[in-house]
């Protein structure tokens, strides 16, 4: 497995950050079924917002000094965190870089979580349920919600575990 380092992105990273979203995006529009905007681009309030406000967080995942994913947090003043994205390049998944850079991150941010995911999309069904027994044994649940203003698309499976 190649080692993973996962630290806060700055609003230098900005371009990095937009960079590995569009990756994000273009991977998750096979879900939600969402196109580029006319400029070739995915609408990317989440990224400049994880870099802005302080109830949000941006890490890089690097292996060396080369990108390899990219973790978007938010609720870090309330009660519950929000793995509101998580992304790892092609390139680096199936390593154990995936399992390896979600614990830091969540280590970081003592207390409830929360992930959401697609059903259809069976890879990330197996990883979030992985992910959710290493950090917390059985103690974990999930559910099924809406999609926010997506009446068309299935409901998003939710996990919530808690990191002591």
């Amino acid at each position: 497995m190649p080692h993973v380092s996962v630290r806060p992105a700055s609003a230098a990273d900005r371009s990095v950050v937009e960079r590995l979203w569009l990756m994000f995006r273009h991977d998750l529009s096979e879900y939600d079924e969402i196109l580029p905007d006319a400029d070739g681009t995915f609408f990317a309030e989440r990224p400049r917002t994880a870099l802005a406000d302080a109830d949000w967080a941006a890490y890089l995942l690097t292996t060396g000094t080369r990108p390899a994913g990219l973790a978007l947090v938010r609720g870090l003043t309330g009660p519950k965190r929000v793995l509101n994205t998580f992304f790892v390049v092609r390139g680096a998944r199936r390593t154990g870089v995936g399992l390896d850079a979600v614990q830091q991150v969540v280590a970081r941010h003592p207390g409830p979580w929360e992930v959401a995911f697609q059903d259809a999309n069976a890879a990330a069904v197996r990883f979030w349920h992985r992910v959710a027994t290493e950090i917390a044994g059985d103690a974990w649940t999930e559910e099924r919600r809406p999609v926010p203003h997506r009446p068309d698309l299935p409901p998003d499976v939710w996990i919530s575990f808690e990191q002591r």
